[in-house]
């Protein structure tokens, strides 16, 4: 079992930056691809960016590309993403996802758990 806590959404500024962070439990975690999906009011969950168990690899959606970094740090069991030159469009609860394999999905329902999601607000 591993439990996903994500920390780091609030309220900023278009064109601000944010940084998320997930803790995972567990001793496996460098053996799981990461992923990062959001999901805003009235839409699906979609796909922001993953990272495979090294952190040698990563994948970002189109809308996310060179403005959103993700990253890891398995000796601190935990992924982060770090988001800049943020846009209203980009308000959404952020849900960190764990997937018992090493390389990454962006299928959401290629994810074997979930945090519960950090809220990120972005005003105009």
């Amino acid at each position: 079992q591993v439990q996903l806590v994500e920390s780091g959404g609030g309220l900023v500024q278009a064109g601000g930056s944010l940084r998320l962070s997930c803790a995972a439990s567990g001793r496996t975690f460098s053996n799981y691809a990461m992923g990062w999906f959001r999901q805003a009011p009235g839409k699906e969950r979609e796909f922001v960016a993953a990272i495979n168990w090294s952190g040698g690899s990563t994948y970002y959606a189109d809308s996310v590309k060179g403005r959103f970094t993700i990253s890891r740090d398995n000796a601190k069991n935990t992924v982060y993403l770090q988001m800049n030159s943020l846009k209203p469009e980009d308000t959404a609860v952020y849900y960190c996802a764990a997937r018992t394999r090493t390389v990454y999905s962006s299928n959401p329902g290629g994810y074997d758990y979930w945090g519960q999601g950090t809220q990120v607000t972005v005003s105009s």
